[in-house]
């Protein structure tokens, strides 16, 4: 049988953001290569009201189509109005109220089995939302920050308990963050774990020396490298400050934010700005470059669930130095893929020091990575749905 599926995702790639949710991409793209889902994604965009909407961040958005085929999935773009740092709690009731009329159009033309959330704020309350408009179960995923931040916060705590309690079926990428899920007062053995996938054509370990002249570095220098959004909750900082007691060491920063300036001015402050490299946004299938050209992939996260970089980076045969959240704890489970360190400048620079000083096999290293693919991601995502519809229909 055939599962119609609508699934919603505020974060999802597009022309103005083609690094924005690309996991979720290759998710769906890999559910939609089986042939058994009929899936149409749904990606709300959020726009502040003008002038905010003529700002560079926004203004490429009101460019974008309403629908079209990105990789063999449909994707459709309806917009919701957006406050910037101060509208969070009202953003589920914004994103229901810009999907809910499309949604009914379109299991009106041709029903759906289920709706999904890929994310549990705003997507997971507005997703019960309207499973409950349409009469249809619901299915939520964690993924990190979506319980970390949102469970959490205030106005927006309540949303997140209140969709986990109305849904039919929750995933986590983790159990350390199922069981975060759990002290927020969800229901544990509701949760199911949904490990994140990986795209082994694209990420493989590459010639070292020659990613290393493709991008410009010295053949013999210790190489860190660091991929996310430039934001606090990565901690690039931290690895900034590492570098001060790493002599001679270049830092590759892969990743756009707001923090960009300040990190900028923290290279300089700790006099290591001549050895910190700003990449900008680099294309998710250039990141194989930039991790096999690395001795260390550094991410000195706050909170994750089970980072995609971390899984990238074994999979290109590059050690990991993080922080010892539950994710890594649970992936980083042999010394050869990596080391773990508070978020502290001077322990980090010790965690990497070490795997310079015995450097793992990268034949170890990608050891890390075995498992985790989009096609077995896919099948464990396709075999959730079934069970939540045909649980509903009894």
């Amino acid at each position: 049988m055939t599962l119609r599926i609508l699934s919603l995702s505020t974060l999802y790639p597009s022309a103005a953001r083609p690094n924005f949710g690309v996991f979720v991409e290759r998710q769906m793209q890999a559910v939609m290569r089986r042939g058994d889902v009929d899936l149409v994604m749904v990606n709300p965009l959020g726009v502040p009201p003008w002038p905010l909407s003529r700002h560079p961040l926004y203004a490429p958005l009101r460019q974008l189509r309403f629908d079209e085929q990105r990789g063999g999935v449909r994707v459709l773009r309806p917009r919701f109005r957006l406050f910037p740092g101060i509208g969070g709690r009202w953003n589920a009731a914004l994103v229901k109220s810009a999907v809910l009329p499309l949604a009914r159009r379109l299991h009106a033309e041709q029903p759906f089995d289920l709706v999904d959330a890929q994310f549990f704020y705003p997507d997971g309350p507005a997703a019960v939302s309207i499973g409950q408009a349409l009469g249809l179960p619901v299915s939520i995923k964690a993924r990190g920050a979506d319980i970390h931040h949102w469970g959490r916060g205030k106005g927006t705590a309540l949303q997140v308990l209140d969709a986990a309690l109305g849904a039919d079926g929750l995933l986590a990428v983790a159990q350390g963050l199922a069981d975060d899920m759990a002290a927020l007062g969800i229901p544990r053995d509701r949760i199911t774990l949904h490990r994140t996938g990986l795209d082994r054509t694209v990420f493989r370990p590459l010639d070292r020396a020659a990613c290393r002249t493709q991008l410009d570095l010295p053949a013999d220098a210790p190489v860190l490298a660091t991929v996310g959004a430039l934001i606090p909750r990565k901690g690039q900082i931290f690895a900034i400050e590492a570098l001060a007691h790493l002599p001679g060491a270049i830092l590759l920063l892969a990743g756009a934010g707001p923090d960009e300036a300040a990190l900028r001015a923290a290279a300089e402050t700790h006099g290591v700005g001549n050895r910190v490299r700003f990449l900008g946004p680099v294309p998710h299938g250039d990141l194989p470059a930039v991790l096999s050209a690395a001795d260390v992939f550094v991410l000195p996260t706050a909170s994750e669930g089970l980072a995609n970089a971390w899984v990238e980076a074994l999979a290109c045969g590059t050690p990991v130095v993080t922080t010892p959240i539950p994710g890594a704890r649970e992936l980083l489970t042999d010394p050869a893929w990596g080391r773990m360190a508070e978020r502290d400048g001077v322990a980090i620079a010790e965690a990497v020091k070490g795997l310079l000083a015995a450097r793992p096999a990268r034949a170890e290293v990608l050891r890390g990575a075995e498992g985790f693919s989009w096609e077995a991601n896919a099948e464990a995502l396709v075999a959730h749905w079934r069970r939540l519809v045909n649980r509903r229909r009894g």
